[in-house]
Formats: C-alpha cells, structure tokens, sequence
C-alpha cells in the first residue's frame, strides 16, 4: 500500500471520529429543543457535552489540516466548491461555541433563551450540511480538466445530497438522544429513550434508503459489507435502547456512523473527488496527492501526536462519565 492509500485511509479514520463523537454532540444541540421541558432540562442536556463539545471539534481541524497537506489538490477543489457549504458550517460552528460560553455570562432569561436557541440552529444546520457535502463528493461534482469545480452552489442541492442530509440529521439526533439517556438521570432519561427509539425508526428508514442508492449507483464488495454492518449496527442499537440498554445501544449507534461513513469512503476510493463531467477529470489518490517525502514526514508525526491526543480524550471522557440531572445543578445560573 503506497502513502496516499495511507493517507486516504486515515482521514477517512478522523472522519469517522468526528462524526462518532460530533454527531451526538449535534444531537444533543438539537434535542435541546425537542426533548427539554424547560430552562433547567436545557442545562443539563448542554452540560452533558459541556466539558468534551470543544475536543470533539478536534478531529474536523485535524482531519481538514491532513486533507490540506496529504491532498492538496482534493482540498483547493472541495474548499473552493463547496464554498458556500463550508463557510455555513464554519460561521456555525463559531456561533456555537460562544453560544457555549456566553450563555451563563449574564442573569436575564431573554439572554440565556437567545444563546440556547443559537445553539439548537448551530447543531441542526451542520448535521444537516455534512451530509449534504458528503452525498456530493461520493456522487461526484462538475470538475474540469484543471481540477476545478465550475458547477454552482444549486447543483450542490440534489436528490442524493439531500437525502444525504436527512440521514445525518437523524442518524446524529439519534446518537444524540441515546447519548442524553446513558447520561442523564430521571423523567429526562425515560423520555430520551422513548424519543430515541421513535427516532431510530426514521432513521432506519432513510438511511436503507441512501446506503442502498450508493451501493447501486458506486458500490463494490467492499462497501456491501460495510453498508450490511451498518443496518445490522442500526437495528441492534434500536433494539438495545428498546430494551433499556443504553450503553450497547450507544456503542452500535457509533458502530453504525462508523459503518456508513466507511462505506462511503469505500465507494469512493480510489477518487477523491470524481468528476461527473469527465472521468479521466476526477481527483484521485494519486493526482491529488502530495509528494512520497511529504507524506512521510506526515506520517512520522501522526504516529507520535495521535496516541497522545487519544489518551487525553479518552482520560477527559472518563472524568466526566457520571449521569447527571436537574437535581445536581447549580441554585444559581
């Protein structure tokens, strides 16, 4: 396996992180709308991800700071094209973390209830864009012969990506609940179960349905398999939170995100960008990528920094594993 391969594999690997720890922390974001009876369930809902949201976000700069430097072609394409895209995202994520931050800096209700509510739309709209964004790189874009994109942000909007972004919508409000009820205690663990098992239905629904369409319109043997662990995952987390099991139900939720976003990387390989103008115009692994001295020096860093960086996610996790509940919050906010 040459570097590139490497370097494909692992940012699809710091993908499949963002996405496994990013996707109930959207989740959550989301359901602080649509589980929370209230200003104090909205608290703890939020301090669930409150001491782990800002290093989740660790895994997009790493992953966006690896697709820069290993494919810099694939990077001056997707940026350039999917501007628009991007930029909602980015300007999202911004809000989001000062929403974080700002919302207990002062007393008055109005100030909180506005901050929480940038909150529920700065979750809501990434987990849908991503999909999106994704759903357009697999499908393939308008790149000419010069590795550029000269479609428009409308060709972006299509039936594929579209449904690309409900599924990640829901797929990550469902992790999001299973995560609110292995971490929360009393009535708002009862109804994050419920939600989540009505949640994962829809889910199961609409995701069949895009993983199917990828595996019959750029699918391989490869990807079948990762698409099958990805419905058996899907349903095992519906039946293990059906049964109260939140901790297995959360860990084939992941599963299931890891699985689907796997399978899409799987369908892509070895483009990186295909052209739906042009075969021969795609991005690939290898017009795409760096040169061999590059990507070994990348790879001497990775294998020093990337231990670290997971025993201290990891540590942080184990710190803040205990449930919480409206009851353990603070008199004063």
């Amino acid at each position: 396996m040459e570097l590139h391969d490497v370097w494909f594999v692992l940012i699809a690997v710091l993908w499949i992180g963002y996405f496994f720890l990013e996707g109930f922390d959207f989740g959550i974001g989301v359901l602080t709308k649509v589980l929370a009876r209230g200003r104090p369930e909205k608290r703890v809902l939020i301090n669930t991800i409150g001491p782990v949201w800002d290093g989740n976000e660790v895994w997009l700069l790493t992953a966006g700071g690896a697709t820069f430097a290993a494919f810099p072609e694939w990077y001056a394409t997707l940026f350039s094209g999917f501007y628009l895209p991007l930029l909602i995202i980015l300007v999202c994520l911004i809000v989001r973390g000062v929403a974080f931050e700002y919302r207990v800096k002062r007393p008055e209700e109005n100030w909180q209830r506005n901050w929480e509510a940038a909150i529920f739309w700065t979750s809501l709209i990434p987990a849908f864009l991503w999909g999106v964004a994704f759903g357009n790189i697999v499908r393939g874009v308008k790149i000419d012969g010069n590795m550029e994109y000269v479609g428009t942000f409308w060709d972006l909007l299509n039936p594929y990506a579209l449904l690309g972004g409900l599924v990640t919508l829901t797929l990550f409000t469902f992790h999001g609940a299973v995560f609110a009820s292995l971490k929360t205690v009393g009535d708002i663990r009862a109804r994050a179960r419920a939600l989540a098992l009505k949640l994962g239905l829809v889910t199961a629904v609409l995701a069949l349905l895009f993983l199917v369409w990828t595996q019959l319109d750029s699918g391989d043997s490869w990807s079948f398999m990762a698409m099958v662990i990805a419905v058996v995952a899907l349903v095992g987390a519906i039946g293990a939170i059906r049964v109260g099991r939140e901790g297995w139900s959360f860990a084939l939720s992941g599963i299931t995100i890891a699985a689907a976003v796997a399978m899409l990387f799987l369908a892509l390989f070895p483009n990186v960008m295909p052209s739906s103008l042009n075969a021969e115009w795609s991005l690939t692994v290898t017009n795409a990528s760096s040169s061999p001295y590059t990507l070994k020096i990348m790879t001497w860093c990775a294998a020093i920094a990337t231990p670290l960086v997971l025993l201290y996610q990891s540590w942080t996790y184990w710190v803040f594993r205990k449930r919480i509940g409206t009851q353990h919050l603070a008199e004063t906010h």
